[in-house]
């Protein structure tokens, strides 16, 4: 497996303060951490010492396990009721036009397969923007395909099909059906029998945020997609997926990510949402087996915290330099001014964002620049800034280093 390119994403965190590229392709680090135990039993027992492989891959193809107990014209009839949807059928547009142009039993054609896939890869696409900000996108590998880019492995799309139809040898439903059993037997059935069959803890990127910002429709998204995620762990449920292989993940960690881009009074309310949204989740998949937790965090926090005056009323502000490009109220930022920005405030209670006809909020996010690396008087380089890092990794794998 590749390495964790760690030195690489330190230089231009710390160097260049820009973000490394968002993970398009699995990697792996180990981690040695040698440790005296506070217990004098262990200490004089104990091995010191804790080997953490920590494994990095696209939260998107977590959403392509799911796959693997349907065939493709349950996978279809899925995809396209989805598409349907009110805030999904503008952006199915074109992908709908296409396939009332084309008989699923007719002839094969390449062309018309390649043409048909790429339109739906930009439905898909079109999905994930910050303003719609859906969840449930699967095959995962059409919107990060890793070493699969340009692959005839990620040339299908679904068919408009009838619940009686059949598969003529040669047409284009059998070849839709061919690479899609394919795409599970040859990408998804490797992967998760490989590498993520073999994970003992997961912890779970969930960009709440956003979708709390598009409104309703994008919060039931997210609950499905959570779901799906955790029907990957469902211990308790005996399924194809048991009969595949054994999962022995024993601790899953829920982070919704960017807690630094909202001023700390919101942070509870950030992670009571999620932690609803977790429960919700898990109570529909009937969820048994690992322990679940909700955290609102930021591994690297690029904002300060300030309150500043307005109209005579004092508003939390989060400080921080916005990437350049990035625009708030028709301003364009630079990439080298600090600036204030109030963010809004979430709602109060947890389930008034599960409400479906909730429209888009008015909270304002920019992407902020990593931060400098402070230093002490005495001229000692400091850690870089976090929020809630430390808890995370007392769930995942503080029981570990007792």
């Amino acid at each position: 497996m590749p390495r964790f390119r760690y030195e690489d994403h330190l230089e231009a965190l710390l160097d260049q303060r820009i973000w490394p590229q968002s993970t398009s392709a699995i990697s792996q680090l180990r981690i040695k951490l040698h440790y005296e135990s506070a217990s004098g039993w262990s200490r004089r027992f104990g091995a010191g010492e804790l080997t953490l492989d920590i494994i990095d891959y696209p939260g998107e193809w977590l959403l392509d396990l799911p796959l693997l107990g349907k065939d493709y014209a349950q996978w279809s009839r899925e995809a396209l009721a989805l598409s349907r949807l009110p805030n999904r059928a503008a952006l199915a547009e074109q992908l709908h036009a296409q396939l009332k142009g084309l008989d699923p039993a007719a002839e094969a054609d390449e062309a018309d397969a390649r043409r048909l896939a790429a339109t739906f890869t930009d439905y898909l696409r079109a999905c994930r923007s910050d303003d719609t900000a859906l969840s449930t996108l699967p095959p995962g590998r059409f919107l990060m395909p890793g070493d699969l880019k340009g692959s005839p492995a990620l040339t299908f799309a679904p068919l408009d099909l009838t619940e009686t139809a059949e598969a003529p040898s040669g047409s284009l439903h059998a070849m839709m059906e061919r690479r899609y059993e394919s795409y599970k037997s040859v990408v998804v059935k490797p992967f998760f029998r490989d590498h993520f069959a073999r994970i003992d803890r997961q912890i779970v990127l969930v960009d709440a945020l956003q979708a709390i910002n598009a409104g309703g429709a994008a919060v039931a998204d997210l609950e499905n997609a959570l779901g799906d995620i955790l029907e990957c762990f469902n211990h308790g449920k005996r399924s194809w997926l048991t009969s595949l292989f054994s999962t022995r993940t024993d601790r899953i960690l829920f982070a919704a990510t960017k807690a630094d881009h909202l001023h700390h009074e919101n942070h509870a309310r950030l992670e009571a949402i999620l932690a609803r949204l977790v429960d919700r989740a898990a109570s529909k998949a009937q969820f048994s087996g690992a322990r679940t937790e909700a955290v609102a965090m930021a591994a690297i926090r690029a904002t300060k915290e300030a309150e500043i005056e307005q109209d005579g009323d004092v508003l939390p502000v989060i400080l921080g330099v916005p990437m350049k490009g990035e625009t708030i109220a028709g301003s364009r930022f630079d990439g080298k001014t600090e600036t204030a920005v109030f963010p809004g405030d979430l709602p109060d209670k947890a389930t008034d964002v599960f409400n479906a006809d909730r429209e888009a909020g008015d909270l304002q996010f920019v992407r902020f620049r990593p931060p400098k690396l402070q230093k002490t008087a005495e001229g000692v380089s400091l850690s870089l800034p976090h929020i809630r890092l430390d808890r995370a990794l007392e769930f995942l794998v503080g029981d570990y280093l007792q």
